[in-house]
């Protein structure tokens, strides 16, 4: 007599109207922290750049997000292709993920990577503006802090990233130097209950060039 185990019963049915949720999309070009050479129609000032990504899973439609470093402008394109062209601005760094789309209501973003678009006639860039880690924007501590560490990343095309300045205050912006020429990617400072906290990083290069990250608050309650 024979017998089976559960591990050859069929896979339960999802039921009707189930939709799996996308998966993540994985992204190819333009590369991560690259400079980006092979952008079509260029002007001198702007160049068409195709995106491209492999599918996703259970996606059926894409978003691409691509966010302007410098300007801190963020444009959406909708595809049902794994690649879309977006003409961009030359000599500008720029930010860029998907988002995965099923039949249903569900997303799925991809990782973020960021590159430059090539400008004309250039043997160097300015380094990525920091990402800023910790604290998140608008987060609110605990009244007890007495010091916050406040955290970043950089990047530079170029790799020659000589150090930090950091702008820290009550003001927006912040006009505090708080510190300068870090090497370090983390900064400790004290800080009072029932106050506000702006703060910004400024990124600096070997060819003396520079640039500035978002500005994030926080409060300690």
């Amino acid at each position: 007599m024979g017998c089976s185990s559960g591990s050859d019963a069929p896979d339960p049915d999802p039921g009707p109207g189930q939709i799996d949720p996308p998966g993540i999309a994985a992204l190819v070009f333009p590369e991560q922290n690259s400079e980006c050479t092979e952008g079509t129609n260029p002007t001198d000032t702007e160049s068409d750049v195709l995106f491209n990504w492999n599918d996703a899973p259970h996606a059926n439609a894409y978003q691409l997000v691509v966010k302007n470093l410098s300007a801190q402008t963020t444009a959406q394109y909708n595809t049902a292709d794994s690649q879309i062209n977006v003409t961009l601005l030359r000599g500008t760094p720029y930010a860029w993920y998907v988002v995965s789309k099923n039949s249903g209501t569900q997303t799925t973003p991809s990782a973020t990577w960021k590159f430059y678009n090539a400008g004309v006639g250039a043997s160097s860039y300015a380094p990525f503006p920091a990402e800023l880690v910790a604290p998140q924007m608008g987060v609110s501590l605990n009244a007890s802090t007495p010091n916050v560490l406040l955290q970043w990343s950089g990047s530079d095309v170029d790799n020659d990233i000589v150090g930090y300045d950091v702008l820290f205050g009550t003001g927006n912006p912040p006009t505090n130097n708080q510190a300068t020429n870090l090497s370090d990617s983390e900064l400790l400072v004290p800080v009072t209950s029932g106050v506000t906290y702006y703060w910004q990083v400024i990124t600096k290069d070997g060819q003396g060039s520079h640039s500035n990250s978002s500005i994030f608050e926080f409060k300690v309650n």
